[in-house]
């Protein structure tokens, strides 16, 4: 196990030293002008507000003057970062849900298992409603913008 972290270590050392490198080998990026719509953000909902967004998987122009799409592009982002938050979220939260499932299972009396298993289940919802809170960060920017 010891042997196993220090090389985890160390692989994590080397890819801080050699990331930064990788980098600055890049060119620079050019000037964005438009964004990709993920999401669908279309519908009277946005228009009552004021709000003209390009339908999902359609570029939205910066110069454009019939759509927002800097309002646009920054929901489809806040969408898209909420939406990877959850998969994650869900995720480690069906994993903590086993691991503490089997830490019940293979208690055999152990006071000390089951309660350890306990308390990862009950992390685990709590990561369910952290992951519950991260889908609703979106309706809450759009509350905050007015949208």
């Amino acid at each position: 196990m010891k042997k196993i972290l220090s090389a985890l270590f160390l692989i994590s050392f080397l890819m801080v030293l050699v990331l930064p490198v990788m980098v600055s080998a890049q060119t620079p990026p050019s000037e964005i002008e438009s964004c990709k719509m993920r999401h669908d953000l279309t519908g009277a909902a946005w228009e009552d507000r004021g709000f003209s967004c390009t339908a999902k998987g359609v570029d939205c122009d910066f110069d454009s003057t019939t759509f927002t799409c800097g309002v646009c592009c920054l929901m489809d982002t806040i969408y898209t970062v909420t939406d990877w938050i959850f998969v994650g979220i869900v995720a480690l939260v069906i994993i903590f849900i086993l691991l503490g499932a089997f830490n019940i299972l293979t208690a055999g009396g152990s006071a000390e298992k089951v309660t350890a298993g306990r308390q990862y289940i009950i992390w685990a919802c709590v990561g369910m409603l952290v992951a519950l809170l991260a889908k609703a960060i979106p309706f809450a920017v759009r509350n905050v913008l007015g949208l």
